[in-house]
């Protein structure tokens, strides 16, 4: 017997729910700009960017930020010297880097090599306890921007870092990030993209992550900008040469 319209409707009905509900977007995917004190500091890397000039480019969240603070003696002895430029702002995800780098941040350089960390950020929670991206949409949103720097940069090496350990050694913190980086690690091509976990260098042996290194669990000091800047002074060099 042939079911009443009204039926047939409202299972045609919950069947475009369920179908467009399996096709919500990916955030971590979708370039989007932040708030006007972000788009001028944006607006400051475009003007870098538009006098040339860089054979390294840094680009993530506040981590990479943290070269001009905590990370400034070292920056300027390590990393100044071979025409390095900071292109990290404190709180992006995958997102924000995206449109950052597809309104003018990659114009007018040729970078030889670009140090990429982007995505811990994607990862936990918002302020209202609502989950952020999952491993699985973060993984995509690194492997978006990754893609984006090699069609727009060519010729560049990306030295793609693993995401830096986060929170106590239990905590879905530190398993979101260590599922984030075995996703990225796939990115390793050998040639293009070479990907680096320097994590274990900040942790003691039972995977504790100490305040002494980065006191919040999460941005490092002095001593772990110390640590950065020695584990990758070789792979840099050796692209730099490539």
């Amino acid at each position: 017997m042939k079911r009443p319209f009204f039926f047939r409707l409202l299972s045609f009905s919950a069947l475009t729910a369920l179908f467009v509900g399996s096709l919500v977007a990916n955030t971590a995917i979708e370039p989007v700009p932040r708030d006007e004190k972000w788009v001028g500091r944006h607006d400051g890397f475009v003007q870098i960017a538009k006098a040339g000039g860089v054979d390294v480019l840094f680009v993530g969240d506040s981590i990479t930020d943290g070269w001009r603070t905590k990370g400034k003696l070292l920056w300027d002895g390590h990393f100044a010297p071979l025409k390095a430029a900071n292109f990290g702002i404190g709180g992006d995800r995958t997102q924000h880097v995206l449109w950052r780098l597809r309104n003018g941040e990659l114009d007018g350089i040729s970078p030889k090599v670009v140090v990429l960390m982007i995505g811990t950020n994607n990862t936990g929670f918002e302020k209202d306890k609502s989950p952020r991206n999952t491993e699985k949409e973060t993984i995509e949103g690194v492997t978006a921007v990754v893609k984006e720097l090699r069609t727009r940069l060519p010729s560049a090496k990306i030295l793609l870092l693993a995401v830096f350990p986060r929170g106590e050694k239990d905590s879905l913190a530190r398993k979101q990030v260590n599922a984030v980086n075995e996703g990225i690690a796939k990115l390793h091509d050998g040639g293009a993209v070479t990907y680096l976990d320097i994590g274990q260098r900040f942790l003691y042996p039972d995977g504790t992550l100490p305040k002494e290194i980065m006191p919040d669990l999460l941005h490092p000091n002095e001593v772990g900008y110390a640590i950065w800047a020695d584990a990758i002074k070789a792979p840099l060099e050796k692209l730099l040469k490539g």
